[in-house]
């Protein structure tokens, strides 16, 4: 009896029907090579949904309610200029993709940073760093911290303007985050980096002692500890000494982007935002995008790459789905395609031995290695 899903697609603007198309193409693929299918509701969000509702909003509730029925997200990228000017909260970003995060309590971002052996050459990181490249994946808490602590604002005091901000975490905010790190943990190298500031805050005081806490209910995982600063420092030093990190949302948001850069081309990167496991599994429900944003400046030239889409198709299979040998499929394809010497623009050397290609040949190329 075949398996059948449900998952909500939202292409979004720029690039991403583009690169949405190529990743759909992937997944029909790996579905008759595995024997599963997936029940595609495809929806407006982001710019694309101004557009169509007369700049009303870019979350429509028809999308809303095929996300509420679907067993994950497949989301492409929103924004661009044609609607920077719109009042800040109908701009695509921050009406479309934060919503979605709040409404289904997504709190894990994972992000993974990895650097293929055959695109070192991309990495600003000194090449006899990485001979091997590396694979890092950062967890980051995504609802907590200090975006979201309260009070927050500005005020007059004594004669000048006051701005603050307030850092807070429950402990049960903590414990959340970090089960889903070590379970991560376990799947990949058992080795975990909790990265804290707990010489100075409070809240990160906290954080390290839940981290030793959750240690217990993991034994095979070997967990260690870094202050940002220093994981920072250590990550351009030593990428490939790293497996998991976790992290709280501030400084989640600046380690992944650091990784991002470290491994050359955000073109190459997924992401997941994953909420609470689905009852009486250990599945998630998540949003699943590509790293990188809407990159109007190439939308429509048929030059985007398509990888960071495709492996994030393959996130959603082994985190909402469990289709694990499907993603793990796409993983090895596109490694191997990449180890074959395909290159879109962003990873391109000019070198003679690459297949310089396009969107949708980079695709094909895929294709190829999973048949």
């Amino acid at each position: 009896m075949s398996r059948t899903y449900r998952i909500a697609v939202l292409a979004g603007d720029g690039i991403g029907p583009e690169v949405m198309t190529e990743t759909l193409r992937v997944l029909d693929a790996v579905e008759a090579k595995f024997g599963f299918n997936t029940e595609r509701s495809v929806q407006l969000v982001g710019g694309a949904a101004l557009d169509a509702t007369g700049n009303e909003t870019p979350l429509p509730a028809a999308t809303v309610e095929a996300c509420e029925q679907s067993d994950g997200i497949l989301f492409g990228s929103v924004g661009g200029p044609k609607w920077e000017n719109l009042p800040p909260d109908i701009q695509p970003e921050r009406g479309a993709l934060l919503p979605l995060r709040k409404h289904f309590g997504l709190f894990a971002n994972l992000r993974p940073g990895v650097c293929l052996p055959s695109l070192t050459h991309a990495s600003p990181v000194k090449n006899e760093l990485i001979p091997e490249g590396f694979d890092v994946l950062c967890v980051r808490e995504l609802t907590g911290g200090v975006y979201f602590g309260t009070p927050k604002g500005r005020e007059n005091r004594d004669g000048e303007p006051v701005a603050f901000d307030t850092m807070v975490y429950k402990k049960s905010e903590i414990q959340r985050i970090l089960r889903v790190a070590f379970t991560a943990a376990m799947g990949r190298g058992k080795k975990l980096v909790s990265v804290d500031k707990a010489n100075v805050l409070a809240s990160s005081v906290l954080w390290r002692e839940t981290a030793l806490e959750v240690a217990k209910e993991f034994p095979e995982v070997e967990l260690s500890h870094l202050y940002v600063d220093n994981a920072a420092m250590q990550l351009v030093r030593r990428p490939g000494s790293f497996d998991v990190l976790v992290t709280e949302n501030l400084f989640g948001d600046i380690l992944s982007d650091e990784m991002a850069m470290i491994s050359g081309s955000l073109g190459m990167l997924p992401s997941a935002s994953l909420g609470a496991k689905k009852e009486g599994s250990d599945l998630y429900f998540g949003m699943y995008e590509p790293s990188g944003g809407s990159a109007p400046d190439i939308a429509g030239q048929g030059i985007a790459n398509p990888i960071a889409q495709i492996l994030s198709a393959a996130m959603l299979l082994r985190y909402s789905l469990g289709e694990s040998d499907a993603a793990d499929a796409i993983d090895a394809a596109v490694a191997k395609t990449i180890d074959d010497g395909y290159r879109t623009g962003d990873i391109a050397t000019g070198a003679a031995t690459e297949k310089k290609v396009g969107t949708q040949g980079m695709a094909d190329a895929i294709l190829a290695h999973l048949k």
